[in-house]
């Protein structure tokens, strides 16, 4: 591979990111023999995986908007300036199990905050660290739902939200991939 690549993989809970984004690393890994971060949001680096049990925690029902997308970008500025922006300056590939997108989909549109003002957000935890590419799994908010039902960890906050949030965040993520190029759609 001659210059690292940052993907992201996006999609409603129980559409398979996390799924896809490790079948992804065992394959870079194996056909180019050379090592892959992968990585997760919220999550990925010490101080950023606290910001995840608590921001997922299923026992805090009255979280504010945006106190949880600030949550999220607080996670997100320093999985960046921690763990994604050394492996891509290493020449390192990235693969991150939700990213941006995320925030822009569920804030955004699922929580009712605006897409320009988790844009704004996710400008400064991120700055010019984006995605080369960004695979959107789209599939059914029932079927997703039956997966997230079959799993044995209990559920989190944002999947105990309900199918309404889910709907909205579906749609949101079939606009962002309509409307931008580096998004690719499979469903």
């Amino acid at each position: 591979m001659s210059s690292p690549l940052f993907i992201a993989f996006e999609g409603i809970d129980g559409s398979g990111t996390t799924t896809q984004c490790s079948l992804l690393q065992q394959r870079i890994e194996q056909q180019f023999r050379c090592p892959v971060v992968a990585t997760r949001e919220p999550g990925g680096t010490p101080i950023a995986e606290r910001i995840r049990r608590l921001v997922l925690d299923p026992r805090l029902v009255d979280v504010d908007p945006l106190a949880e997308l600030l949550l999220y970008a607080a996670g997100r500025a320093q999985h960046v300036r921690e763990r994604i922006e050394p492996a891509l300056e290493a020449g390192t590939p990235v693969l991150c199990d939700r990213y941006t997108a995320s925030s822009v989909a569920y804030q955004g549109y699922g929580r009712g905050l605006g897409v320009e003002l988790v844009e704004k957000v996710n400008a400064i935890a991120a700055g010019d660290c984006l995605p080369d590419l960004t695979i959107f799994l789209d599939l059914p908010v029932a079927q997703a739902q039956q997966r997230c039902s079959q799993r044995a960890a209990k559920r989190d906050r944002l999947e105990m939200a309900g199918i309404d949030l889910q709907e909205r965040v579906r749609a949101a993520y079939l606009e962002i991939a309509a409307r931008n190029p580096t998004v690719s759609l499979v469903k």
